[in-house]
C-alpha cells in the first residue's frame, strides 16, 4: 500500500532510542524528510548517519530539549528554516517516573508532568500554525498506561494527553489537521530491557502472565502504526487513543 509520505516533513522527538528511533526509520523508508529531536546529541548523530546509510537521505538533527520553555520555538525554527513547512509532529519523548518513596516529591510530581504532558503539548501548540495554513497535518502522541498498576508520576500526564488530545483533534479537525495518540504496551527499549527486565528470564515471566500474545514486542510493532496514522490514507481517524501493547490492557474503556 502506497501511504503518500514521498516528501512529507516529519519531526520526530525521542528519536536517538527505541520508538522514536523506529519511527523515524520508518518514516525515512516511507520517503518524507525528517527532522529528528534528542537531548543526547552522539546518540541523535548515529541515528541520523544509520538512516542515511539506507536511503542516502540524511535527517536534519536537533539536540536539544524539549521540556525547555523556549525549546517548542528553537525546534520549530530550525524546521521551518530547512524545509519551509511542517507536517507530521511524532510526539515521542518522554518516561517511566516511578515514585522512590512515600507519595513523592511536588519536584517528582512536575518533573514527571513537565516531560510527558506540558512538553509535546507545547510543541505541538507551537507547530499547529504552519499546519493549519497548509490544510494538511498530523499529530501523533505517545503516551503509557492510564491503569494505575503502580505509583507513577507518568500515569496522569498520559491521561493529560488523551484529554487534551481529544480536545485539540475537534478543534484543528475542519483544518485538515489528525490528532491520535498511540498506547504502547511493553516493547523492547533501552528503558525495558536495562532498568525494568534485565535478565531475559525476567522478560519471559512477565510476557507470560501479563501479555495475551505471550511475549515482549517490539518498537518497530508500535512505529507501524505511527507511520499508518501519519498517512493521508487515515485521513479519518482522528482524536482516537490506540493500544499496541500485545492485548495487555485490562480494561474495555
Amino acid at each position: 500500500m502506497d501511504l503518500h509520505l514521498t516528501d512529507k516533513v516529519a519531526l520526530v522527538t525521542g528519536a536517538s532510542r527505541g520508538i522514536g528511533r523506529a519511527t523515524a526509520r520508518l518514516l525515512n523508508e516511507e520517503g518524507c524528510r525528517l527532522a529528528i529531536v534528542g537531548r543526547r546529541k552522539d546518540l541523535l548523530e548515529e541515528t541520523a548517519d544509520e538512516l542515511a546509510k539506507s536511503t542516502g537521505r540524511r535527517p536534519l538533527t536537533l539536540a536539544d530539549d524539549i521540556t525547555d520553555r523556549d525549546g517548542p520555538r528553537r525546534i520549530n525554527a530550525g524546521v521551518l528554516e530547512t524545509f519551509g513547512r511542517l507536517d507530521i509532529l511524532i510526539n515521542n519523548a518522554g518516561g517511566s517516573r516511578p515514585i522512590k518513596s512515600g507519595f513523592g516529591t511536588p519536584e517528582e510530581w512536575e518533573e514527571g508532568m513537565r516531560l510527558n504532558f506540558d512538553a509535546g503539548r507545547n510543541l505541538a501548540h507551537t507547530v499547529l500554525k504552519s499546519m493549519q495554513a497548509q490544510k494538511f497535518g498530523r499529530i501523533i502522541n505517545l503516551t503509557g498506561t492510564e491503569e494505575p498498576l503502580g505509583f507513577n508520576a507518568a500515569i496522569p500526564p498520559n491521561g493529560a494527553v488523551t484529554i487534551w488530545s481529544k480536545l485539540l483533534s475537534g478543534l484543528v479537525a475542519k483544518d485538515g489537521v489528525t490528532v491520535n495518540c498511540i498506547s504502547p504496551g511493553i516493547v523492547h527499549s533501552e528503558q525495558i530491557d536495562e532498568r525494568v527486565f534485565p535478565d531475559r528470564k525476567e522478560q519471559e515471566d512477565y510476557a507470560g502472565k501479563e501479555i495475551p500474545v505471550g511475549y515482549i514486542g517490539e518498537a518497530e510493532d508500535v512505529a507501524l502504526m505511527a507511520v499508518f496514522l501519519c498517512s493521508p490514507r487515515a485521513r479519518y481517524i482522528t482524536g482516537e487513543v490506540i493500544y499496541v501493547d500485545g492485548g495487555a490492557k485490562r480494561y474495555p474503556h
